[in-house]
């Protein structure tokens, strides 16, 4: 998937307002895709459908204005459209259910009445409608895979004693799947975010990897001969600030 810029699609936690504060759209957008993993979760999507649902989501937003469309409709066409792509296909009643359960917690399930049926055809309509927008374009490349690879590798290169006492590998998934809450995924390669967030737990633990300083090139090179510090750097900064606006927001 080629990245889109941030400056032509708006969306994603790097968008700050006066006092460099997060920009409104940046925090419904966090609001949602946050609802987007919860629901993903109770609905029972593994990690791959709710990073898709949560892209689907981002890119909607890349090519329609957030006033336009309900972003919570969004959302739930979303978790619906990534189920079929990833294979993992969901029931509209199950997404309304789990939805309402969000919304009103402690509440009855909605009824079989009019109301469910309007919103069942809202969220198929809803679906159509994003995929005529998004050009039918809803497979992405995820950086999943990437991180299992190296992860893989760094625990080949590390002693036993410092992948043990640190919780490297747990926090970088962590990491990975907090990155959904931004556009980071329609902004960066895959490998260069998997790269990014394995970087950051690494320098979170202060774990650094044997022999860098006679290495010809640094260890996150090795991986991805295209990444540049810079990349990396920019990759974190936007992490960090979905982490201050995870504070921020109720």
């Amino acid at each position: 998937m080629e990245a889109v810029g941030l400056d032509s699609c708006g969306v994603g936690c790097t968008a700050r307002g006066a006092e460099g504060r997060p920009a409104p759209e940046a925090r419904v957008h966090f609001r949602v895709t946050r609802f987007i993993m919860e629901a993903g979760v109770k609905l029972g999507m593994q990690s791959i459908p709710i990073a898709t649902a949560c892209t689907i989501y981002h890119k909607f937003f890349c090519e329609i204005n957030l006033d336009t469309y309900d972003p919570y409709l969004v959302a739930m066409s979303s978790l619906y459209l990534a189920g079929k792509v990833e294979e993992q296909h969901l029931r509209t009643r199950d997404i309304i259910n789990v939805s309402n359960r969000y919304f009103h917690p402690g509440g009855e399930p909605l009824e079989l009445d009019s109301r469910f049926w309007a919103l069942r055809d809202s969220i198929v309509q809803c679906e159509l409608l994003m995929l005529r927008v998004l050009r039918f374009q809803v497979s992405f490349q995820h950086p999943h895979k990437y991180l299992l690879h190296y992860l893989i590798s760094l625990k080949n290169w590390l002693n036993r004693y410092s992948w043990q006492r640190t919780p490297i590998s747990v926090t970088a998934w962590a990491l990975l799947r907090d990155s959904y809450h931004g556009g980071l995924c329609l902004r960066f390669r895959a490998q260069h975010i998997a790269v990014a967030v394995l970087h950051l737990a690494l320098q979170a633990y202060g774990v650094e990897v044997p022999a860098e300083a006679e290495a010809e090139k640094p260890w996150w090179q090795v991986f991805s001969d295209d990444l540049t510090k810079p990349i990396i750097d920019n990759i974190v900064s936007d992490l960090i600030q979905i982490y201050t606006m995870d504070t921020e927001i109720p």
